[in-house]
């Protein structure tokens, strides 16, 4: 096939309406982007149709170099000029407010967007385990929360899945974390999952705490605590430990990210990733997905239209759907992120 034109480095957002037929243009030479002009008229490339049986937010690919076509997979982000750098020193960026750092955990952005830090939240205790919530219906987000914990030696409280999907982040720590008797050990980050009607709880075996992330969706404001361990275990889904593999890497420009819990393990409606963000500001861009990000080292600041603040290590932001934003490193080495967003299941995808 010939190369098509790069009508648009990024994906283009649209309200695709119920019953209503679309004409995907392919070989970017379309007057009318995203759709069909019959421009493509005597070459090989034909128009790609797409109707919704249902009103839809739809990203088209706007670089036409996707492997799902008509949609966006971010495959722009690796062509030649498809993702580049913004300068925080322009004067559009310059004029935006600083939002400081105060007591609080919670630092209020555009919108429900929020950056919180766990190291000024005050923890809940419950047996070996001390807890917040760091995302809830709450404090805005529609599809999923987010609790950060800390367990101490020993047997930690039985936590209940319900009826979401549950997924862990272990940030520091050894030890297992045990589902209906099956035992899934696990390190430094680790990303675990528990599927929908299972409980589980965490063996810690070492004096230091085990420091972990649990995102489940649909969201709730608390955990769900039991007495007892349900004898529930869908095996179906036997895999459900993730690691850092450097051979499973996307290359997204200067970036990369590793899929860690996926639809691979069951998780239908949740995705956790891991990656790195190297010293830079990206573009600002959107997401259809809600999105929590967890900074693990480095420094740097998160940008949205009207606001910016610093984050650290320890620090998460939370990302309503379709928020203008960028990140910022401000160190050598790069920042190393985990997110989890709801619902999708590609975090290139951006428009």
């Amino acid at each position: 096939m010939p190369t098509p034109v790069v009508a648009y480095r990024k994906g283009f957002y649209r309200e695709a309406k119920a019953g209503e037929r679309y004409l995907w243009c392919s070989c970017g030479r379309s007057a009318n982007q995203p759709f069909c002009d019959g421009s493509h008229r005597g070459s090989e490339f034909k128009p790609v149709p797409l109707t919704c049986r249902a009103d839809a937010d739809v990203i088209f690919c706007g670089c036409k170099h996707t492997r799902t076509p008509p949609f966006c997979d971010g495959s722009h982000n690796n062509l030649p000029g498809g993702s580049s750098d913004d300068d925080p020193d322009s004067p559009a960026n310059r004029a935006i407010a600083t939002v400081r750092h105060g007591a609080d955990a919670k630092i209020p952005l555009d919108g429900r967007c929020y950056v919180f830090s766990t190291a000024r939240a005050g923890l809940e205790r419950r047996g070996t385990l001390a807890w917040c919530t760091v995302i809830g219906p709450a404090t805005g987000a529609e599809f999923q929360s987010q609790f950060y914990a800390e367990a101490d030696e020993g047997l930690s409280p039985i936590l209940d899945s319900g009826d979401a999907h549950c997924i862990l982040f272990m940030v520091e720590g050894k030890g297992e974390v045990a589902i209906a008797g099956r035992c899934f050990p696990f390190g430094p980050r680790t990303g675990l999952y528990v599927r929908p009607g299972e409980a589980f709880r965490i063996r810690n075996t070492a004096p230091d705490a085990v420091k972990f992330f649990v995102s489940t969706g649909p969201g709730r404001q608390e955990p769900i605590w039991l007495e007892h361990m349900p004898d529930v275990f869908d095996t179906r889904f036997p895999m459900r430990t993730a690691e850092i593999d450097p051979a499973q890497g996307h290359a997204m420009a200067e970036r990369w990210f590793q899929l860690l819990i996926n639809r691979e393990h069951g998780s239908t409606e949740m995705t956790q990733f891991i990656g790195n963000i190297p010293r830079s500001k990206a573009e600002p861009h959107r997401h259809l997905y809600e999105e929590a990000l967890i900074f693990l080292n480095g420094g740097g600041v998160v940008w949205t239209e009207r606001t910016k603040t610093r984050v650290s290590a320890g620090d998460v932001l939370f990302l309503p759907r379709k928020l203008a934003h960028s990140v910022q490193c401000t160190v050598d080495g790069g920042f190393d992120v985990v997110g989890v967003i709801c619902p999708g299941d590609n975090p290139a995808v951006s428009y």
